[in-house]
């Protein structure tokens, strides 16, 4: 089913994945509790989870069906509605250990009987594994053993899908990426295979192709004859939090730079795709890791947050080495060797623990060339600028410079500011982001997931500094400043600085 509505010229369409048996590994876990079932419950408050779809959750605790139903609707996120008791008669439980066949013996008649009782037909399934990344290769090949994600129809296109889905990280690094990719192949094909980053399924980044592609105003100034810089920021306000097991293992640049950045900075500086298709897309999204000069470890600044403003320093966090050189923030200087962008220079930051949460991406365009307005020379004009931000508020903004109101020689900076939480109904809220991303894997879009290739890709490009890591200075900063002064300089040695919003 297609649903449209058309405004001020434009188009908008949603469709109805057909009816699919949903089943969660790691269903006791934070990710499922948080995000997996209450984004489910809020695709099917807006009719975008079929009738005929039933959920199954596979913990390792034992449980009854109506103890995990009660279980879900205590969870943040599940508001009292209409669709409430409806939803929560979806929810069937089947417990395990991962590690054992048995289990997944076991799965076989529960989804078999769950599809029956909704008149599932067509028998599609969705895996998702919110597990450790060290189990995907074991439950995947149990469910293949199983028979769990064979499809009739072998290789080609089917209706009766089988779709596994996967959370970062992808591997460790290049070679333990390369192992885990052939062992999930021998039993799955590409299109079958999911790897999902949360951030591509904020509305920010899914408008960065739209809007660069979709208003003719943009693509022609979108090179290096205007555009002087671009800046991407990631930083949050937290520490490791609960997490401190898995990143004194991974690190910042494993955790944000191999996915989330060079995610982002391939949307932004991808070619045109010929069509909006997931692999015409990806195709592209390939081509620009393949510009990116090779990766150089003077051109990063690594480093952890020390003791400050009343919080604790990193190595005093519960779990982490007291010596450990583990870096909560990284900086980088890049640059793509292709037409459209050579000599430009991309800006890259991500960070723990700093003075302000938000993620957005900074396009700083160059200077006129000539100012007409004597005495005002061409370097006394603000550059235009445009801002857009993924998280706190969704939104865009352009920096113009405009005439001020008084004399006639005065003008100064003009921002159209643009808040997607503008355009919402009172009461309404902007989507999460899991919810697109399930809705695609049900619909069998991957446009929004990562190939097998750009793994590859930018493991190759980060593993010259991960090998260096350990030579490399770290740089210590203040819990809760704006980061290692480094980091300034590294962008001071090109003339430039990092685009900080202003606070009023």
């Amino acid at each position: 089913m297609e649903t449209g509505c058309r405004w001020r010229g434009g188009f908008c369409m949603e469709v109805t994945p057909p009816p699919n048996t949903v089943v969660i590994f790691g269903a006791l876990g934070d990710l499922a509790g948080r995000k997996l079932i209450p984004s489910l419950y809020h695709l099917c408050q807006r009719e975008l989870l079929h009738k005929r779809s039933g959920i199954i959750a596979c913990g390792r605790d034992r449980m009854s069906h109506e103890d995990y139903r009660e279980y879900v609707r205590k969870l943040p996120g599940m508001e009292p509605s209409p669709c409430l008791e409806g939803f929560l008669k979806r929810l069937f439980y089947h417990a395990g250990d991962y590690a054992e066949h048995d289990t997944y013996e076991r799965l076989v008649p529960a989804v078999a009987e769950v599809e029956h009782s909704f008149g599932n037909l067509d028998s599609c399934r969705l895996f998702y594994l919110a597990t450790a990344p060290s189990l995907y290769l074991p439950v995947v090949e149990h469910l293949a053993a199983a028979g769990l994600t064979a499809e009739p129809c072998g290789t080609q296109e089917c209706s009766q899908w089988r779709h596994v889905v996967i959370e970062k990280p992808f591997g460790h690094d290049l070679e333990s990426s390369f192992a885990l990719e052939s062992g999930l192949l021998r039993f799955l094909t590409e299109r079958q295979l999911y790897r999902i980053d949360h951030y591509l399924g904020k509305e920010t980044v899914q408008n960065i192709l739209m809007f660069r592609f979709a208003n003719v105003l943009f693509e022609p100034v979108w090179n290096r004859d205007y555009i002087d810089s671009v800046q991407i920021t990631a930083v949050e306000t937290l520490g490791v939090e609960h997490r401190a097991g898995y990143f004194e293992q991974a690190g910042l640049l494993r955790d944000m730079f191999q996915n989330h950045m060079l995610e982002m900075l391939s949307l932004v500086a991808m070619e045109i795709p010929v069509s909006f298709a997931a692999d015409r897309v990806r195709d592209e999204k390939a081509r620009l890791l393949r510009s990116i000069r090779p990766f150089l470890p003077e051109d990063f600044v690594l480093g952890q947050y020390a003791e400050g403003n009343g919080m604790p320093a990193y190595r005093a966090e519960k779990g982490v080495a007291p010596d450990s050189r583990t870096e909560t923030y990284a900086a980088a200087r890049l640059f793509i060797d292709n037409w459209r962008w050579r000599g430009v220079p991309f800006y890259l930051r991500s960070g723990k623990r700093l003075n302000r949460k938000r993620s957005e991406i900074v396009i700083n365009f160059k200077h006129v060339p000539h100012s007409i307005f004597e005495p005002v020379r061409e370097r006394d004009l603000a550059r235009n600028r445009l801002i857009l931000t993924v998280q706190p508020e969704e939104g865009l903004a352009l920096n113009l410079i405009a005439k001020r109101p008084g004399p006639k020689l005065c003008m100064g900076d003009l921002t159209m500011d643009f808040k997607y939480a503008s355009i919402l109904d009172t009461g309404e809220s902007m989507p999460e982001a899991y919810e697109r991303l399930l809705l695609d894997c049900m619909l069998g879009d991957q446009t929004l997931f990562i190939r097998s290739d750009t793994v590859r890709l930018a493991w190759s490009l980060l593993s010259p500094v991960l090998e260096a890591r350990e030579r490399m200075p770290l740089r210590f900063y203040p819990a809760g400043s704006a980061g290692p002064e480094e980091a300034d300089r590294l962008l001071r040695s090109d003339g430039r600085s990092w685009y900080e919003p202003c606070e009023f």
